[in-house]
């Protein structure tokens, strides 16, 4: 699965805390380093915070967190990893939506509920061609962004501010059950093939990789896949997820929200690295060369991508579920992979002693996709496909609450006020 907003391969400072200050305490003057002068102050009162938020709590959620010490990530009150080992995607977007797991009717209902949804809106559908043209080198993730806002003006989304709460999950079902559908027709028509219409009979993975292929997948890549999926619904406030509550915040539509949080994902430090991960492997090559080729990353600081996550202090959860179903598959590709996660340690270990830094989720859910028979440019819209369901709960989560997201920033340049030259 795409990065959480991480570094790969690269060693994380500890998250400063954040100041304990109130709304209406004195100003702070210094970067959290104390690497810049004091300016002084400017407006209401500001607390300085780490670089990049890293460690700051900025709200309070029920929908999940990350507990990186101990390698242990929740959604609601039940581990995730357990979920995507017991439950359907379907169950476990319920729970993200209504905060519990479904009884037998109420699977049903959900289920047939996002079946109906998947089926697109005739003006978005005679789109996608033109949209799927258009984004021909950048991908159906560059054409999710044009498809969703279009989508959403379509089925006429209002502000979430002007609408109730049955009304706000009613959008973020019609949105998550249509980007799956978005995205397959949208890399079929830049393939040159025609769109796969979705079946209402089968079930959200199932639907997704027929939709993909044209053929109804078999079970054992169905169930790997769904567990993939499940395992990237939500993880605590990475870019995207934020992305998405700030726009929430301002009481923007729901597509508003979510074309910010693939806006946000499309950058590759955030949602490239399952492809990227398997090109590390690509570029390595055989067994022999893996020593030389990671020492040689290593001592000249570049990226071996799959390693290394700004929260997990342990092995990632994920990495762990995926190198199972990994190995369940086997064959040279999984092997390789082990081997290569070993030494990648290892030699780590060696260079950089006291650091932890292990497989994060990328580098087994490009294996597990690839044996999937995934083509490696929807890796991550397959996340995408997946994590629409987090960043919608978390949008419905602050719709809820009316204060807008408005931080502040420290102004480092020439001292103002100069005087303006004469023309």
């Amino acid at each position: 699965m795409p990065t959480e907003t991480h570094s790969p391969a690269q060693p994380h400072s500890p998250a400063q805390p954040h100041s304990p200050a109130g709304p209406h305490s004195p100003t702070e003057t210094r970067d959290p380093a104390g690497t810049r002068g004091p300016a002084e102050p400017r407006g209401a009162a500001t607390t300085a915070v780490p670089r990049g938020l890293a460690g700051v709590v900025v709200t309070d959620t029920a929908l999940g967190d990350v507990r990186g010490t101990e390698g242990f990530y929740h959604y609601r009150q039940y581990s995730a990893i357990e979920l995507a080992e017991t439950r359907s995607f379907e169950d476990v977007s319920y729970l993200m939506f209504h905060g519990e797991l479904p009884d037998a009717p109420a699977r049903a209902a959900f289920a047939a509920r996002l079946a109906e949804l998947r089926h697109l809106p005739d003006e978005v559908r005679a789109a996608l061609p033109a949209i799927a043209r258009a984004g021909a080198v950048s991908g159906p993730l560059a054409g999710l962004r044009t498809a969703l806002s279009l989508l959403g003006a379509s089925a006429g989304y209002r502000p979430l501010y002007d609408i109730e709460p049955g009304r706000r999950r009613e959008d973020a079902l019609a949105v998550c059950a249509a980007v799956p559908t978005l995205l397959t027709a949208l890399h079929r028509l830049g393939e040159g093939l025609d769109p796969v219409e979705p079946r209402d009979d089968l079930p959200h993975a199932a639907n997704y990789l027929y939709m993909l292929t044209g053929e109804v997948p078999d079970p054992v890549r169905t169930r790997a896949v769904e567990r993939y999926l499940i395992s990237t619904v939500d993880h605590g406030f990475n870019a995207s997820t934020f992305t998405a509550r700030v726009v929430a915040s301002t009481g923007a539509d729901m597509a508003a929200c979510l074309v910010a949080a693939v806006g946000a994902l499309s950058g590759p430090l955030h949602g490239g690295a399952p492809s990227r991960a398997l090109d590390t492997l690509d570029a390595i090559g055989t067994p022999d060369r893996i020593d030389g080729w990671i020492r040689e990353q290593v001592l000249s600081g570049g990226r071996i991508m799959g390693f290394g996550h700004p929260v997990y202090r342990t092995e990632d959860p994920r990495s762990r579920m995926l190198r199972g179903i990994a190995q369940d598959f086997g064959g040279p590709l999984v092997d390789f992979a082990v081997e290569v996660e070993r030494q990648v340690e290892a030699i780590l270990a060696e260079l950089k002693p006291g650091r932890e830094l292990h497989t994060n989720v990328e580098f087994y859910a490009g294996v597990v996709m690839e044996l999937c028979g995934l083509p490696r440019a929807m890796f991550t819209p397959t996340f995408c496909a997946a994590r629409v369901v987090g960043w919608s709960a978390n949008i419905l989560e602050q719709a809820a609450d009316s204060k807008i997201i408005r931080p502040a920033a420290r102004y480092v340049g020439t001292p103002p006020p100069q005087p303006v030259p004469a023309p």
